[in-house]
C-alpha cells in the first residue's frame, strides 16, 4: 500500500447522501486511502450495491439507509457508530436537494423541505459528529455551492439554504476550534452528476451550454470535489477552518 493508498488508513469516516454523485465518488475515495467508511442515504438499493462492490475489494465501508433530515434517525445512527467504532474521526455531509423556483413561484411545503434536508440535515449532522469529536478532536466537511457565494437566478430558495450552510460553518468552526475540531466546506459550481442531469435533461446542447457558464468551458467532475474534500480532511489542511473552498471552474471570478 502506498503513502497516498493509505493517508486515512485506520480513520472512521462518515458521508452522508453517499449513494450517488459526490458522495459516493468520496465513499469510494475514502475507502480506496484506507478508511472505514460509513455512509448512508435513501436510496437503500443503490446504497446496497456500492457497499458491496468496495467490501469484493477488501475495502472497508458500511452503508446505513438513513434519512439525516429525521433527528430520531440521525440519533439512531450515531449511537450505532460509537457503539461500533467508538468514535469518528472525519465527516463529509453532503445530502441535499435541488430545487429550481423563483420567490414567487416556490410554496411553503417546497421552501420547509428544502431547509429540512439542505440546512438541518447538515445541522444535525454537525451537532452529533462534534459529539463523537469532543474527545481527541475531527474534521468535518460540509458540500455548500457557488449558490452559497453568488446569486443564482431561479434558485432563490436553494441559494437561501447554501448561504445558510455557509453561515453554520463560519459559526461553528470558530466554537470548536479549541476543540481540534475543523469545520470546512466546498462550493461546487455545476458537477456532472445524476442531480445536474436532472435540471439540464439529457440534451447535448444544454449540457453545452451549462458548460460554457465556467470560464474553464466544463463541467465539474465529482472527483474534483472529492480532491477538494479529502484536502480539508486530511492533516495537509491542519489549520484550515471556517473555510469555504470553491471548487468552480471560475465561476465566482467573473
Amino acid at each position: 500500500m502506498t503513502d497516498n493508498q493509505s493517508k486515512f488508513a485506520g480513520k472512521i469516516v462518515l458521508v452522508t447522501g453517499g449513494t450517488s454523485g459526490i458522495g459516493k465518488a468520496a465513499v469510494i475515495a475514502f475507502a480506496q486511502q484506507g478508511a472505514t467508511v460509513i455512509f448512508i442515504g435513501r436510496r437503500e438499493e443503490e446504497g446496497q450495491r456500492l457497499m458491496e462492490a468496495i467490501q469484493s475489494r477488501a475495502e472497508s465501508a458500511w452503508f446505513i439507509p438513513v434519512d439525516i433530515s429525521s433527528e430520531t434517525e440521525a440519533e439512531a445512527l450515531f449511537k450505532q457508530i460509537k457503539e461500533k467504532f467508538g468514535r469518528l474521526d472525519i465527516a463529509f455531509n453532503n445530502a441535499g436537494i435541488e430545487l429550481e423556483r423563483t420567490v414567487t413561484e416556490i410554496t411553503y411545503a417546497e421552501y420547509r423541505n428544502l431547509f429540512d434536508i439542505n440546512v438541518w440535515g447538515i445541522m444535525v449532522a454537525i451537532k452529533h459528529e462534534i459529539q463523537l469529536m469532543l474527545q481527541h478532536g475531527g474534521s468535518i466537511v460540509n458540500t455548500s455551492s457557488i449558490a452559497g457565494h453568488v446569486g443564482v437566478p431561479g434558485f432563490s430558495a436553494y441559494s437561501a439554504t447554501k448561504h445558510a450552510i455557509e453561515g453554520l460553518v463560519k459559526t461553528t468552526s470558530l466554537e470548536y476550534a479549541q476543540q481540534g475540531i475543523r469545520i470546512n466546506c466546498v462550493a461546487p459550481a455545476f458537477i456532472d452528476t445524476p442531480m445536474v442531469e436532472r435540471y439540464i435533461g439529457k440534451q447535448q446542447s444544454a449540457k453545452q451550454h451549462l458548460a460554457s457558464l465556467h470560464p474553464m468551458g466544463r463541467l465539474g467532475e465529482p472527483s474534483d470535489i472529492v480532491d477538494a474534500v479529502l484536502f480539508l480532511s486530511s492533516c495537509d489542511a491542519a489549520f484550515i477552518t471556517g473555510e469555504s473552498l470553491k471548487v468552480d471552474g471560475g465561476w465566482t471570478a467573473q
